[in-house]
């Protein structure tokens, strides 16, 4: 376990999300977001005191346009548009619907009429896609674009953002107030791409800003940070952490055009912190390693680690002096990050700690709104995804033939689900007789509360000898060898009927021409 610096963290816990548009409302000129436009050949700016008039005109406009209370989908890149789109939609009182860009149309149109979606807003990479429902969708009223494009037909269903936010402006009798049940219906997330298989995940006002809160709460982030959104805007994941956390502590929130271009945009922005999943992280170790192989530097960065980690046990930190050139690689003001949504290689955690980067690695599920636990900075033990955050308890279901300890992770608390929607049966079997959340991952707690997570219930192969194997343990050593660029395991049928623990390797033949191996 490393003690790392705390930072002064100075933010007001929510009630609601009318309750964090007022609070934001109160930096007025302070930026909130930079982005690109123009097709990404210009920067733009906005402040919160702007953003925060924005969210207010919009939920007025929809209250003129009598979608106030209703569902209402909202699909696209990140944008301030997007998040003013759901932040209205909620202080209305309606329910916000979160899609998925990446979806075929057909799927898209599907999973609406089966929430009985009323109204969409929709990013101009959707312009036209949505023309055949216009006239036929069985559910949806009103299609409103952020920004048309020249020849979209605009009538009495397609409404401009532009015109819902003129109407909102007009609407002076609308006066937005604090909801009276956190209780209700704020979010509807569909938990997987195909009409067949998916679940509608029901989360409340309640949920939502319990998880934010548990967010603030537990990470090093404050007044001064700059943070790069870099994730799907849909997921709760970014949406509740990347953004609203972020928003609570009136942080910068610079958004990142395109997935080619975010080494590029971390050093234009230079953030001091970042919301991230492992696959960022082992991109941008991977940019150091080459990096440092490509200059002849890569004996010298080991040597500096190993040099920098001694002198800390003295008490002495030289590496923002050792490591200046990684630091510079990701702008020259990044010392921390917040990861999850994937188990995450230790190493990464423990080198990036040496360069001068804190990960804390952390865990959630969307069922929770999502966050579950994290690594709480100067309390960080790498290999875990770290304790409950605040309003959640974690307990293990312990396994009958587990060895140490092992379990399927249990939740409860403010931030849990109200259920999957028109789906009793799906939503029954999500919790115990005794109302905690089965999340379906396996994993074990230590006395201090620490989780760690060593497989998924549904992956567990059942050897011959009765043994549970779970295979993402041993994917991850796998994955530790430089050698090995992919792998799985899986449990294949032997000879004589016995389950055969089986490695499908993709080899880095880079690495191998080179001559380079591990033993």
């Amino acid at each position: 376990m490393y003690s790392i610096k705390k930072t002064e963290r100075v933010y007001e816990p929510i009630s609601s999300f009318y309750n964090l548009v007022e609070h934001f409302a109160g930096f007025g000129d302070r930026i909130a977001y930079r982005y690109f436009v123009d097709g990404g050949k210009n920067l733009a700016e906005m402040t919160y005191g702007e953003f925060a008039a924005m969210v207010r005109d919009e939920a007025a406009g929809l209250s003129a346009l009598g979608l106030a209370g209703r569902r209402v989908a909202v699909i696209g890149e990140t944008s301030p548009e997007w998040v003013a789109t759901f932040l209205a939609i909620v202080t209305s009182g309606g329910i916000a619907v979160p899609m998925d860009k990446e979806l075929a149309i057909p799927e898209i149109e599907g999973l609406l009429a089966s929430a009985e979606i009323e109204g969409i807003v929709y990013s101009p990479t959707f312009a036209h896609k949505f023309d055949g429902a216009v006239a036929s969708h069985p559910s949806l009223k009103y299609f409103v674009p952020m920004k048309p494009a020249d020849d979209e037909l605009i009538d009495e269903k397609v409404i401009p953002l532009a015109k819902i936010l003129e109407a909102g402006k007009a609407n002076t009798g609308y006066t937005p107030a604090p909801p009276t049940d956190l209780n209700r219906l704020t979010v509807m997330l569909f938990t997987s791409g195909t009409t067949g298989t998916s679940k509608c995940v029901m989360l409340s006002e309640k949920n939502m800003v319990t998880a934010i809160n548990g967010g603030c709460a537990t990470v090093n982030f404050c007044r001064d940070d700059t943070v790069v959104s870099v994730l799907p805007i849909h997921h709760t994941y970014e949406l509740s952490h990347g953004m609203f956390s972020a928003m609570n502590y009136g942080l910068v929130i610079c958004i990142n055009d395109s997935l080619k271009h975010v080494l590029k945009n971390f050093k234009l922005f230079r953030p001091t912190g970042l919301v991230l999943v492992p696959l960022f992280v082992n991109t941008m170790y991977q940019r150091i390693m080459k990096e440092a192989e490509k200059t002849g530097k890569k004996r010298k960065l080991r040597v500096g680690m190993k040099i920098s980690r001694f002198l800390r046990h003295l008490k002495i930190d030289v590496r923002k002096k050792l490591f200046r050139d990684v630091q510079e690689a990701f702008g020259g003001r990044l010392v921390k990050i917040i990861c999850g949504g994937a188990p995450l290689n230790p190493k990464m955690c423990d080198e990036f700690f040496e360069f001068g980067i804190q990960i804390s690695e952390g865990y959630g599920i969307t069922e929770c709104s999502p966050l579950v636990s994290v690594n709480r900075p100067g309390k960080i033990k790498f290999k875990t995804i770290g304790q409950s955050v605040p309003g959640c308890e974690v307990r293990i279901a312990p396994m009958a033939d587990s060895e140490n300890g092992e379990g399927e992770i249990l939740v409860r608390g403010a931030n849990v689900m109200k259920g999957y929607y028109e789906n009793e049966e799906a939503t029954r079997a999500a919790f115990t007789d005794d109302g905690w959340f089965r999340t379906g991952d396996i994993g074990k707690m230590d006395k201090k509360g620490y989780i760690t997570i060593t497989g998924r219930l549904k992956n567990v192969i059942i050897a011959s000898n009765g043994k549970n194997v779970f295979p993402e343990e041993l994917e991850e050593r796998l994955n530790r060898l430089t050698t090995v660029r992919e792998c799985v395991v899986i449990g294949r049928d032997g000879e004589n009927g016995e389950t055969v623990i089986t490695a499908i390797i993709v080899p880095d033949y880079d690495v191998l021409g080179e001559g380079t191996s591990d033993t």
